[in-house]
């Protein structure tokens, strides 16, 4: 076995800049909020953070849309914040890995404004330029993922551009080695600053068929809209994903993007250091051979339920561990910027809090890198916003105007909108019980509202103190992970697979086994591990209060809602 890598064995922690912690009173998060809370992050016992972007950028897609690639958005401060940022990260230990968007720009970047200038601009061939179908619409029938045509028409040069997300995200042309060498000094920009790696934000996108082949979906986005708004049950929707996946078949995963993130990959590993790739996308083909593409690809297929059970989480990992190739490593998450928070995404509405320290329990024990996403710590919820004027993600905007184009009731179309903004999960950190949860000064507007719960526990000041809160959980647990070679290293071995209540799996080192076992249901359950006949069980973690220092395999009873970790001793140690 070869020595683990440090992005193989640390927790990951996605920090969203915005909302992260307020340091100069102005409502929005930044680098002196961020930098104020470091030591909150290493006592957590997180041990690599990942920022969303902190670019210059105009906020059309609340920072996606990058000005500068090698600058820092005013609001969070300056180049100079980021190094102490970086440099304080460093000193207590912990990793930082930058956002990189390398589908698209804003089109407010100096290279989409020398492009748009004029037919003959040197940067003309950055972007996706074509011009008008004969009628004077656009190239071809493709859709942009956020709403509407994926080519907008610029007046002052009489051509389209494409854009796969927003007009105001304009995608760039990666067949031209420009574009690759320019952005390639960006990336090295970070490195010779010594930040430890990337995600790597929608690669899926990054080239689309250069012969515009025209989609074939029978669907159009509206009739889509109209099927997802009756909350038809998923046998009765299959018809739906299979007509979005046909939409979108010629914009996505198209030829060219393996052999980039080879020439990437090639790049990174130049650098000392061990830095490290992550790849925004489930598609396993993204690790190339398991050594010469991205490092770590998520595993987004565990996310994609409403109820995590024992029997999804099991075949899940049977499939994904199973398809990878030699030497490639998993990495498993809940959440992030872009999806509800776990504790509403995955909770029954009765047994939340507990199902919260199960879900999480399984994700920093099963074989992968874990990455959290900020504020799953202390049990932060999805917030629906109620009033159109608090949405801040387009996304959710183009919808409510879609719907109500579509003959929907305002109040009706808000509610929709309120349900796929991503807004619901980038609401302030909460830090206190105190006006704007302790994220701003009493008296600023925030930038979104802040939650109201945080007046009822959730928050970080009030959990701080309580060794029962989910706070003290997350660290007990993140501690007795890094504290288990068994956990970082092992292999794992699912047991009893045809059971419904419970998940039991082992994780294995030459030198340690570990028996995880996950209670899913509100009962006690006593199981049996006949394998390990002879031996005893040391316990490790668990979510509950036991009895004895060591247990039975043959015999252990697990309580409601438990989560239990355990070395098996042999009978013999001495």
């Amino acid at each position: 076995m070869h020595p683990l890598k440090w992005w193989q064995t640390t927790v990951f922690y996605q920090i969203y800049p915005r909302s992260f912690a307020d340091g100069n009173g102005d409502g929005i998060g930044d680098f002196a909020g961020m930098i104020d809370r470091l030591d909150y992050l290493r006592t957590l016992g997180v041990g690599a953070l990942w920022l969303s972007p902190h670019y210059p950028s105009p906020n059309a897609d609340c920072g996606y849309d990058i000005s500068d690639y090698t600058g820092v958005a005013p609001e969070y401060g300056t180049l100079d914040d980021f190094r102490r940022f970086l440099e304080g990260a460093h000193a207590r230990g912990m990793r930082i890995v930058l956002d990189l968007v390398l589908n698209h720009t804003s089109e407010e970047h100096p290279w989409f404004k020398e492009s748009r200038s004029s037919r003959d601009n040197p940067k003309r061939d950055w972007y996706i330029w074509r011009d008008p179908a004969p009628d004077g619409g656009p190239p071809n029938n493709w859709y942009s993922a956020f709403g509407g045509s994926a080519w907008t028409f610029d007046e002052t040069t009489g051509q389209y551009y494409y854009h796969f997300f927003f007009k105001e995200q304009p995608d760039l042309n990666w067949r031209n080695p420009d574009v690759k060498q320019a952005m390639w000094q960006a990336v090295r920009f970070w490195l010779d600053m010594g930040v430890d790696g990337f995600r790597l934000d929608a690669i899926d996108t990054i080239f689309e068929d250069p012969d515009l082949t025209p989609q074939q979906s029978k669907l159009s986005q509206i009739e889509m809209l109209r099927i997802w708004r009756e909350n038809r049950p998923p046998e009765e929707t299959k018809e739906l994903w299979e007509q979005f996946a046909l939409m979108f078949r010629h914009q996505v995963q198209q030829p060219g993007l393996h052999e980039l993130m080879k020439e990437l990959r090639a790049l990174v590993d130049s650098y000392p250091g061990d830095r490290v790739l992550i790849g925004e996308g489930d598609d396993i083909a993204y690790y190339g051979n398991g050594d010469d593409e991205l490092h770590l690809v998520f595993n987004f297929p565990l996310m994609r339920t409403n109820r995590l059970t024992p029997a999804w989480i099991r075949a899940n990992q049977t499939e994904r561990l199973a398809a990878l190739p030699p030497s490639a490593w998993p990495c498993n998450t809940l959440g992030n910027h872009d999806v509800g928070r776990v504790w509403t995404a995955y909770g029954d509405g009765v047994n939340d809090a507990a199902l919260a320290r199960l879900h999480a329990a399984m994700l920093l024990t099963l074989k992968g890198t874990p990455v959290l996403y900020n504020g799953e710590e202390i049990g932060m919820t999805d917030l629906l916003l109620e009033r159109f004027d608090q949405l801040r993600d387009n996304q959710a905007v183009n919808l409510y105007h879609a719907a109500v184009g579509d003959g929907i009731p305002p109040d009706e179309a808000m509610k929709m909108a309120a349900r796929i903004s991503r807004d619901r999960c980038r609401t302030p950190i909460q830090w206190a019980n105190a006006p704007n949860a302790g994220f701003s000064s009493p008296g600023v507007t925030t930038w979104l509202p802040v939650n109201p719960n945080y007046a009822h526990g959730v928050n970080v000041a009030d959990q701080d103190g309580d060794p029962h809160s989910l706070l003290n959980y997350y660290r007990r647990l993140i501690a007795a992970r890094q504290a288990t070679p068994a956990l970082l290293a092992g292999e794992y071995t699912p047991l009893h697979p045809d059971e419904e209540r419970y998940l039991a799996f082992l994780r294995t080192t030459p030198e340690q086994r570990c028996l995880v076992a996950l209670n899913f249901t509100a009962e006690p359950v006593t199981a049996s591990f006949t394998s390990e006949k002879g031996s005893l069980l040391r316990t490790i973690f668990s979510s509950h209060a036991r009895p004895a220092a060591e247990d039975n395999p043959m015999h252990l009873t697990l309580a409601p809602f438990e989560a239990y970790i355990g070395e098996i001793l042999p009978e013999d140690r001495g």
